[in-house]
């Protein structure tokens, strides 16, 4: 799984991101404190009404000019909360956009080690569930929550204020509710954050299943995936029992307070009125701010929950900056275009190498094909020389440069891989081809499609290569899908590419014209191929051979068949085939 950001560090960050809105912030809880004293002034103008009319010292004018103020600052209070409603939501739209921005931002720069080695559920359910649980909390609980407190506050203030006495009673609550949040809360926390892992790992195994549906079939793996799904489902229901088993705890008790104070207010203020420290005037307007301490109340007992749920789910978010880097740049620049691989060891797992001191010089130009059986470390092999992992031990360089003391970019300038995985992006076919180089001219796109042979099918699109593909627009075959990311390759340009399997969703015919195609086109570069189709190593300048992670042969193609070795065996198998 991927790192949970601790409380304190999950604490420091929010803060951190609502400070760089601390003048917004301020501006919206003036206008929040405004709008409240505007609520305040009716129980006070009403008590002082009581106290006159009980007295008998009221006239009508002070009657009417006592109902007209209440009238002109409930009006001017209604006016005001409009605009403090709409800059919090506006606030909190600032907020969730630059929360989800960031985390996106880290996401898309993870290493690749890092999120394989969780696996897609967990970083999917941050993406997804947990951003959708805390998008209701920032867009519209921030604000609510900011006019209860306020509210509350103000309003306790302002009943002390008209009566210390009658006030006490405001506070009798305080005691169970302080009591059931301090068991309420460390436990769950750590109850609605394990449920989010849950239905992350929900996510994950449904997601791993339908991908893999040919190889659960073709190996009879039904039952047993089927038993996963089924396990990950009972776990995310029983934590999800227990959290509502939590929050009926909590209600019961906030219900309580939520209904108390009217209650309390009247009994105390009977007790006190009749002992003559206390009169009716005082006791209307203590009331009356009781009374309107519950609806911040209420607002608040729902918001209370929520915010347990947000607040696992904002370290979840948050603990994706937790991973750390699998490289640090230094700044160095390669001097030359020569990868280099010098005594590289890698492990997926401690324990279990997959490569075993892997050498190998690569020739600035040349076409080398990567050929072995099924599970020999080839596709391993090639992440190394893309800079993909780190090696274990050992180094991999280009120019005389650690390929891990590159940054990102500088990595991808020279270096770069293509899989037999396929990712089309919703957004034109032209968008999907710029993304290898943003600023590329309409002329280079079209150019980029040209060189892998694209363009037939792309110009009989609806509207060639301004027509929407991916998610909720035209779907493209996987074979169309792969060349689009060919076509990203040829304009990202780097001087080495990794063709891992690259090919291999096209039939042999198209596969056989495209590599040709290829060849021409990135004339002049470094090339290593990745393959399980023989004839591409035949093509090759070199063939390296890989046996249990390891460079057993290595040699021209001729060289190799002649040798009768490993190769020679792999050849005869692949024509007898």
């Amino acid at each position: 799984m991927l790192p949970v950001a601790p409380g304190p560090v999950a604490l420091r960050k929010t803060l951190g991101i609502m400070l760089s809105y601390r003048w917004r912030l301020v501006g919206v809880l003036t206008l929040q404190v405004v709008a409240v004293l505007s609520t305040l002034v009716a129980p006070q103008l009403l008590g002082r009404l009581v106290t006159r009319v009980s007295g008998g010292t009221a006239t009508t004018g002070y009657v009417d000019r006592v109902v007209g103020a209440i009238v002109v600052v409930t009006v001017a209070g209604a006016v005001v909360n409009r605009y403090a409603q709409m800059r919090a939501r506006v606030l909190g739209e600032s907020v969730f956009a630059d929360l989800r921005e960031r985390m996106m931002n880290r996401v898309v720069h993870l290493p690749l080690s890092a999120v394989e080695s969780a696996g897609t559920g967990d970083l999917v359910g941050r993406t997804t569930t947990d951003i959708s649980r805390i998008e209701f909390l920032v867009r519209t609980g921030v604000p609510q929550i900011l006019v209860c407190v306020v509210t509350i506050v103000l309003t306790i203030v302002a009943a002390t204020v008209s009566s210390p006495l009658l006030a006490l009673g405001l506070l009798v609550v305080a005691p169970p509710v302080w009591g059931m949040m301090r068991w309420y809360l460390p436990v769950a926390i750590p109850t609605y954050r394990a449920g989010s892992a849950a239905t992350a790992r929900i996510n994950g195994t449904v997601t791993e299943t339908v991908e893999h549906a040919q190889t659960v079939d073709a190996l009879a793996l039904g039952q047993r995936r089927q038993e996963a799904v089924q396990r990950a489902v009972a776990e995310a229901w029983s934590l999800e029992h227990l959290g509502v088993w939590l929050r009926r705890r909590l209600y019961l008790v906030l219900d309580v307070a939520w209904r108390a104070p009217v209650v309390v207010i009247l009994l105390w203020g009977a007790f006190l009125a009749s002992r003559g420290v206390v009169g009716l005037g005082a006791i209307t307007t203590v009331a009356l701010y009781a009374m309107e301490l519950r609806k911040p109340i209420g607002q608040l007992m729902f918001w209370i929950d929520l915010v347990q749920v947000a607040q696992a789910s904002l370290s979840r978010i948050l603990g994706v900056e937790e991973v750390a880097p699998d490289r640090v740049p230094t700044g160095q620049v390669p001097q030359g275009t020569q990868v280099r691989l010098e005594g590289v060891c890698f492990s997926y797992r401690e324990g279990h190498e997959v490569l075993h001191d892997v050498s190998l010089d690569l020739v600035p130009g040349e076409r080398l094909a990567v050929v072995g059986p099924s599970g020999s470390g080839k596709s391993t092999l090639g992440r190394m020389l893309a800079g993909i992992n780190p090696p274990t031990s050992g180094t991999v360089s280009v120019g005389g440069v650690s390929l891990t003391d590159l940054s990102e970019a500088e990595l991808r300038r020279n270096v770069a891989l293509i899989t037999q995985e396929h990712h089309v992006f919703s957004g034109s076919v032209a968008d999907n081809v710029r993304l290898a180089r943003p600023q590329a001219d309409a002329a280079t796109v079209t150019g980029a499609l040209e060189a892998i042979g694209a363009m037939d099918w792309v110009r009989a699109l609806p509207e060639g290569v301004d027509t929407l593909v991916g998610s909720g627009h035209l779907a493209l075959s996987p074979a169309q899908a792969q060349e689009l990311a060919l076509a990203r390759l040829v304009l990202l340009d780097p001087h080495t590419l990794v063709l891992d399997e690259a090919t291999s969703l096209l039939d042999p015919r198209a596969a056989r014209v495209l590599e040709r195609t290829l060849s021409t086109t990135l004339a002049g570069r470094t090339v290593v191929e990745v393959a399980h189709r023989l004839y591409t190593a035949a093509d090759a300048d070199r063939v390296a051979v890989v046996m249990d992670g390891r460079i057993v042969e290595l040699g021209t193609h001729d060289e190799l068949v002649a040798a009768g070795g490993e190769y020679a065996s792999l050849w005869r198998a692949w024509n007898q085939g």
